[in-house]
């Protein structure tokens, strides 16, 4: 295990994880972020043969803490891993598109159309993006009226999985970037999710909404998805030189514990840079903390699911 020493910097080998500030009790035990001691996370294999996917729904109801972000970032990081990516944009906002670099007005098919036109085939609107391996379901302000025209459908809550479930067979991950609410779109998510991730921005007031998401996670598990697992709660825009910031990341380990992932996504610069730019950071800028980052993540999330690391539903 890597020692990191007060005086390296960050992004470096003797400081992988990126902290600027760094904590190494005098026991030699070389803690994280979250104060607990740094495992490290082997090389992932790429799999001989691709899929079934692993479906992952990413969800917080507040807006603006990384969801968006993580979705690119960590399905790029899995592609480095040797695994296909499905890229689900579920929000009408549109922005994992745009972060993609894809113009959400410009598109004629969505998933709108997938799941509310019986015509529409997944393979008609499904996209390939700038990185081989990380294809696109893409999204626009017209899935806004999907929460509504849902309402009065039969089995409601599984559309989205059934639209998908031709694809999932061609990928390894499905991450499915949610809108930051939990309405009828976020049901659908979790109803054919294998697992639910929960960036948290390390900041109060992102803390106020989660007894509320797992409230609602529990009673997708209860009624609905009863395969459903918490993958994690992600840390991000963390910045650890602030007191405010790792007192918000201690009360969130220690009300969930191990549910916390090791990797935290510090606050950068780059990583807005990178949507402008239309495309992830490990291919933005491949040296950056932020990607060095999201790679270590990607190794978390392959370590903690069970091998092989995709599974069917």
């Amino acid at each position: 295990m890597t020692v990191t020493t007060k005086g390296s910097t960050p992004g470096t080998p003797d400081n992988p994880w990126g902290d600027t500030k760094t904590n190494t009790p005098s026991n030699g035990v070389n803690l994280g972020p979250t104060q607990r001691p740094r495992p490290v996370f082997p090389e992932p294999v790429p799999p001989a043969v691709h899929g079934p996917a692993r479906v992952v729904a990413m969800v917080n109801q507040k807006g603006g803490v990384g969801k968006t972000t993580t979705t690119i970032n960590l399905g790029a990081a899995l592609v480095e891993c040797g695994l296909k990516v499905l890229l689900v944009d579920f929000d009408p906002q549109g922005a994992l598109s745009v972060g993609l670099g894809i113009n959400p007005l410009q598109l004629d098919l969505t998933v709108y159309n997938l799941l509310m036109e019986r015509g529409v085939t997944a393979e008609e609107v499904l996209l390939e993006t700038g990185v081989e391996g990380l294809d696109l379901l893409p999204s626009n302000i017209d899935l806004s009226a999907a929460e509504v025209q849902l309402v009065t459908e039969v089995a409601r809550e599984q559309v989205l999985g059934r639209v998908i479930k031709p694809l999932l067979p061609h990928y390894d991950v499905c991450l499915i970037d949610c809108q930051p609410s939990l309405g009828l779109l976020t049901i659908n998510a979790l109803t054919c999710a294998h697992g639910v991730m929960v960036p948290l921005e390390c900041e109060f007031f992102a803390l106020r909404g989660v007894a509320l998401l797992m409230d609602t996670i529990s009673k997708v598990q209860e009624r609905l998805n009863e395969e459903l697992e918490i993958e994690g709660l992600l840390a991000t825009m963390y910045d650890a030189r602030t007191l405010h910031g790792r007192e918000v990341l201690a009360r969130v380990v220690e009300a969930f514990g191990d549910k916390v992932f090791h990797t935290v996504i510090n606050r950068t610069v780059r990583f807005p840079d990178a949507t402008v730019a239309g495309e992830p950071i490990t291919t933005f800028d491949p040296s950056s903390l932020g990607a060095n980052a999201y790679r270590e993540l990607a190794r978390e999330v392959l370590s903690r699911w069970p091998a092989p690391a995709t599974m069917a539903r």
